[in-house]
């Protein structure tokens, strides 16, 4: 009996040591897994990748940046029936368990054993989620995974409420083509925000979680449309829904409008929004494509809108009048012939019945253009538009602020600035005659006027109305020199290299056109010159505010000799070269400007301003060889843009900087100066005028006042000489 009891007790203390020993084991096994799990801080501070955001000033949604499609949203708004439908399909227990459902692993268990194969499945949603955010679990099928999810959801149910485990779920797992949590596929599906989601696009989404390359609307609906169906009746047979609600759901059709989640209204300023905030990333310690970020800009969306429009009509006719000249032109179409291999017989095709041209074509024949819109008194990009829009001519070169370009005559004010600034006047007179400079022993200039034209004495306000190439040589050359022009156009934020040549006059030198038209701004802002600004603020994904950003404002000039440079280019609007946008379009508030073509007709601009909007517009051939057409002028295929956009702004009557309205007063004008003078001036012979001139008013700075009355016109008989 005695022997009984010790042995007995052997086997006891042995089982003992051995389920301890085991214990033990297990323990030492499970710290060892769990070496690489999260942590309960690490489990606090999660923060999966999600998409940044480029948002126009007025609050609309430019351009996403991602690695993983995943927009982040708030419990609190997403729709009823889509939790519903969630806990219905994947875990209907979820309020009820720690992380882990014995009920269901025993369900699972038994209905896999009945099946002789594993159908069904036993994750909870929190274990769900444990895979989702940490890859050190895994995601193959295997004994370990399971431990690794369990502790993993163990420890998520300890750190979070079960509101927030919901939260961070819908915001993690997959849906499909890309999309992660279910804002991003909302969006994708839908178009629309998850807060507007209905009972049928909810049970879509939640249909598509065991499977979605298998089960997307997209390229299977009708395997969709059937899990949709599934989960309705899921719903109701837990009461989630009414039976009324279900045949409802069940008989309506899914309809897709799916969302091209890398299109943008505004693909050129995204793009530059995007390199531009490259270059500080490291520097702000953020990931672009990673973190998030609400990335909050100045461009105005509805400008933006405005701006297209004009541009894409205006450059459909452009690009009709280009293929019908060249049409007419032999040895263009031979060049374009062997440059790019095709045959004249497959151009004249294209040309003749305007059809879309092919790729390797594009250089020769596709008409291009830019188009910027800044805000003169604070340096914001307000639209831009970098090439065609088109989606089968949208590429990622922009021509605003990558392609150098030949100005022409939209330089003239730099050089007519730097003659003022030398003491001359607007009314200071040369001679409207063609000069002849010797290059070398060989080669000569010959500067002519665009039109052919000559003249007698022309003041330097006709020179720039008109656009006279022959006054603004005799400029460069008689009163001032070409140092002084080049010193003049860096000084107004030209970054180019601009070669102090003879022909500086006729604006040889390369310039981009978001440069200059920044310079314009600084005529239009009193000789302010802002740096062009983008971006205002980037916030984090917990509306932090990371950094803002501010224009850098210099002054460049004086606001008494911008006030005569800027008067001067009113008259181009008046009654000069751009004077079709007073007759023809219709726009009738104060403002200035300038045309401008090169002589081989391969660049055409307009840059024009208000007080509030400056405006620059460049249209032209990426290949220099090819002309715009004979009649494409500045006043022809760069201004109608400028026209059409400027209309609509003004009738929009406003714009947004730093969300708020700025209003636009379509009647204000520049205020003149203190020491500005303004006098009758002898229309022939620019002094002061008598009651027997042919006078006008003209303005001068007060200590550069003509002082001598008319002699040529001093008495009622002049005619008689």
């Amino acid at each position: 009996m005695e022997q009984n009891k010790v042995s007995w007790k052997r086997v006891f203390l042995n089982t003992f040591l051995v389920c301890f020993g085991s214990l033990i084991c297990l323990i030492i096994y499970l710290l060892f897994i769990s070496r690489d799990l999260p942590s309960l801080d690490e489990l606090q501070k999660f923060n999966p990748d999600q998409v940044s955001k480029i948002i126009s000033s007025d609050g609309k949604v430019l351009k996403k940046l991602y690695v993983a499609k995943r927009d982040m949203i708030s419990i609190n708004v997403i729709p009823e029936n889509l939790r519903n439908a969630l806990l219905s399909m994947e875990d209907r227990d979820f309020y009820n368990h720690n992380g882990i459902n014995i009920k269901g692993i025993i369900r699972a268990v038994i209905v896999d054993i009945v099946n002789l194969s594993a159908k069904q499945g036993a994750s909870t949603l929190t274990q769900q989620l444990a895979r989702t955010m940490y890859e050190s679990i895994g995601m193959e099928r295997s004994i370990l995974r399971k431990i690794k999810e369990f502790i993993t959801a163990i420890k998520i149910e300890q750190t979070y409420t079960k509101s927030e485990i919901l939260e961070l779920y819908l915001n993690s797992v997959y849906f499909g083509h890309g999309t992660y949590g279910v804002q991003s596929a909302s969006i994708y599906y839908f178009s629309k925000d998850a807060s507007e989601l209905s009972l049928i696009e909810s049970s879509l989404l939640v249909g598509l979680l065991p499977a979605p390359a298998i089960y997307s609307p997209i390229k299977y609906p009708e395997r969709a449309e059937r899990r949709k169906n599934l989960v309705v009746k899921v719903m109701n047979d837990l009461k989630f829904i009414s039976d009324a609600e279900y045949q409802e759901a069940k008989n309506e059709l899914i309809e897709i409008s799916k969302y091209d989640y890398d299109s943008s209204p505004a693909p050129h300023f995204s793009e530059y929004v995007r390199r531009e905030l490259e270059k500080v990333d490291s520097d702000l310690g953020v990931n672009l494509y990673k973190d998030g970020l609400n990335i909050h800009t100045t461009l105005d969306s509805r400008i933006q809108s405005i701006l297209t429009t004009a541009f894409n009509e205006t450059m459909v006719k452009n690009q009709k009048i280009f293929n019908r000249d060249l049409l007419n032109n032999k040895e263009r179409l031979d060049y374009v012939s062997r440059k790019s291999n095709i045959s004249v017989d497959s151009l004249k095709n294209i040309l003749k019945n305007n059809l879309e041209i092919p790729p390797k074509l594009r250089k020769q024949l596709l008409v291009q253009g830019s188009a910027v819109v800044i805000d003169p008194m604070h340096g914001s990009i307000l639209g831009m538009i970098g090439g065609r829009t088109e989606k089968e001519y949208l590429d990622h070169f922009n021509r605003a602020n990558q392609a150098k370009r030949q100005p022409g005559s939209v330089f003239k004010p730099f050089i007519y600035l730097s003659a003022i600034e030398n003491g001359y006047t607007p009314c200071t007179q040369l001679l409207n005659q063609p000069l002849v400079f010797f290059i070398d022993d060989t080669t000569r200039w010959n500067p002519q006027n665009h039109d052919g034209s000559t003249g007698l004495l022309t003041t330097l306000r006709d020179g720039m109305k008109k656009s006279l190439n022959l006054i603004s040589v005799r400029v460069v050359q008689e009163l001032i020199n070409p140092y002084d022009v080049k010193k003049t156009s860096e000084r107004l934020g030209i970054s180019t290299n601009i070669r102090p040549v003879d022909a500086i006059a006729l604006g040889v030198s390369e310039v981009y056109p978001l440069n200059i038209t920044m310079s314009y701004s600084a005529i239009a802002n009193n000789g302010i010159l802002n740096q062009p600004l983008a971006v205002n603020l980037i916030k984090d994904n917990n509306d932090l505010t990371i950094k803002e950003f501010s224009s850098e404002s210099i002054e460049v000039a004086d606001q008494k000799e911008i006030f005569l440079l800027r008067d001067m280019m009113k008259s181009v609007i008046d009654n000069g070269t751009g004077g079709s946008l007073r007759w023809k379009y219709k726009f009738y508030s104060p403002m200035a400007g300038k045309t401008g073509t090169t002589n081989s007709k391969t660049d055409a601009w307009f840059i024009g301003f208000t007080p509030y909007i400056a405006i620059g517009i460049w249209v032209g051939m990426d290949d220099p060889q090819m002309k715009l057409g004979e009649k494409q002028y500045g006043s022809t295929a760069a201004m109608p843009i400028f026209a059409n956009a400027i209309k609509e702004i003004y009738n929009l009557g406003n714009y947004y900087h730093l969300g708020k309205i700025i209003k636009i007063n379509t009647r204000e004008d520049w205020d003149i100066p203190n020491g500005i003078i303004e006098k009758n001036i002898c229309e022939g012979t620019c002094c002061l005028g008598t009651d027997w001139c042919d006078s006008y008013k003209e303005y001068f700075i007060e200590n550069n006042v003509p002082i001598e009355a008319c002699q040529e016109y001093s008495n009622p008989l002049f005619r008689f000489k």
